[in-house]
């Protein structure tokens, strides 16, 4: 017989029943456990999830500090939106045909090339009497040359014919012949002989129809007008950063690659005979002393420039005639055309003057150099004789520097030049004749009134 409790119990879950009833709340549990069902995965789906998010790396970024390595002081690579997708690398001679981008024809330009006299006697340098006041800036001597960023542009040495060439990072290399008067041709020969940035030009000293380019993209080419054709000298993997021959040594090269290496090629064997790794980073430039030509200057972003002599040098370790410290990468090292003097110019902003018997004296003359990612590196060159430094000026201008007062002592500017400068070129044989060059392609042309 059940107890009061239980009967009050049994009372209670019948009223509790009818309640839930009325309100209907078992079929509304039931439609919610239906949709809670399927929105949830199956246990099998579960677990290959599981199983895929596993197998996903975790890459976690450290920097080169964080992992107990020297940062690369060189910074970034240099990218900018004018430089082309590389193009495929072909060791196959290339026909003028197949490299011309201009809109005239070259006929103009090889017979141009053929007919430049070569200046056997260089003038004194000590004799040079020239007045700076008397340069000025021309319409008709301002031009876009390549299309891209210029890195090198000289002028062809020879009297007879004015001609500038310059290489862009567009592997282009251009020709400007100032001389040309035909109303059909504007005087300006593009050709595209390399896919990458050309880094230098080289004249043959007994045969300026003959040019030999160096790129980043590992290819040395020589531009040779009597079989109108961009022939291959040598090729590697690793960028050619510079390239110079030694004066009254046409059958060498003197090129660097990749990070500090400096090779020696013999143009008639066809190989090197000579390497050595002269810098920790890349070698900016290579300079011959044209007084004594054993000797030479490389300057590099190691942040150093270096003196060397040819005669001497180890072969397992290089050992330097004189070394030239900078805080910031060095951009330049050239000899002064008595070959009595050194400039060096390095991003810290200092103009480096190697002076005395034996280029033991060392004078810093400051100089904004802080050149931005799109915009080449400023270089100090000597003018037509020992006493100046030509070098561009961020406010669209050509300093001039006094080697004798150690500062800036006037600047090239006129409303043409509408584009910093970066590159600058003296002529050779052609005094009171300048050129500068831009990031714009544009090539400005100063001469004597």
């Amino acid at each position: 017989m059940a107890t009061a409790y239980e009967r009050k119990r049994l009372e209670n879950i019948r009223r509790n029943g009818e309640m839930m009833a009325a309100l209907n709340v078992h079929a509304k549990a039931s439609l919610l456990s239906a949709a809670t069902a399927a929105k949830r995965p199956r246990r099998d789906e579960s677990k290959s999830f599981n199983k895929q998010k596993k197998t996903e790396p975790i890459v976690i970024r450290q920097s080169q500090r964080t992992r107990g390595f020297t940062p690369d002081s060189a910074g970034l690579p240099y990218q900018s939106s004018h430089c082309p997708k590389p193009r495929r690398k072909s060791l196959a001679p290339v026909p003028f045909d197949v490299a011309y981008e201009g809109e005239n024809s070259h006929t103009q330009f090889v017979d141009s090339l053929l007919s430049c006299n070569v200046v056997v006697n260089r003038e004194d340098p000590d004799s040079v009497e020239f007045g700076l006041e008397s340069l000025s800036l021309e319409p008709h001597n301002v031009a876009r040359v390549v299309p891209g960023k210029i890195l090198v542009a000289k002028f062809l040495p020879c009297e007879n014919v004015k001609m500038v060439a310059a290489g862009d990072v567009r592997g282009s290399v251009g020709f400007w012949n100032l001389d040309s008067e035909n109303e059909e041709d504007d005087g300006i020969y593009l050709f595209s002989p390399h896919t990458a940035s050309v880094s230098s030009l080289v004249f043959q000293q007994n045969s300026f129809s003959r040019v030999i380019s160096s790129s980043f993209d590992g290819f040395i080419r020589l531009m040779d007008i009597d079989k109108l054709v961009f022939d291959l000298v040598y090729s590697t993997d690793e960028a050619i950063y510079s390239l110079s021959q030694r004066p009254n040594d046409e059958q060498s090269l003197y090129f660097s690659e990749g990070t500090g290496m400096f090779k020696i090629w013999d143009l008639r064997a066809g190989k090197s005979f000579f390497q050595w790794d002269l810098h920790n980073y890349r070698i900016e430039t290579i300079d011959f002393n044209p007084l004594n030509p054993h000797v030479m200057a490389t300057s590099s972003l190691d942040r150093t420039a270096c003196l060397w002599d040819l005669r001497s040098i180890g072969a397992n370790k290089p050992k330097t005639l004189r070394t030239v410290k900078h805080s910031r990468a060095v951009h330049s090292a050239y000899f002064s055309p008595s070959g009595l003097s050194l400039a060096t110019t390095s991003r810290d902003n200092y103009v480096g003057i190697l002076s005395g018997p034996n280029l033991e004296s060392t004078s810093m003359i400051y100089h904004n150099n802080q050149t931005e990612r799109w915009i080449s590196n400023f270089r100090g060159v000597w003018g037509w004789d020992d006493s100046h430094i030509f070098i561009g000026n961020l406010s669209k201008k050509i300093d001039v520097i006094s080697t004798e007062l150690k500062r800036t002592v006037m600047a090239l500017q006129n409303p043409l030049m509408k584009d910093i400068p970066c590159k600058i070129h003296c002529h050779p044989h052609n005094v009171g004749m300048l050129a500068g060059s831009t990031a714009e392609g544009q090539v400005y042309v100063w001469t004597t009134m």
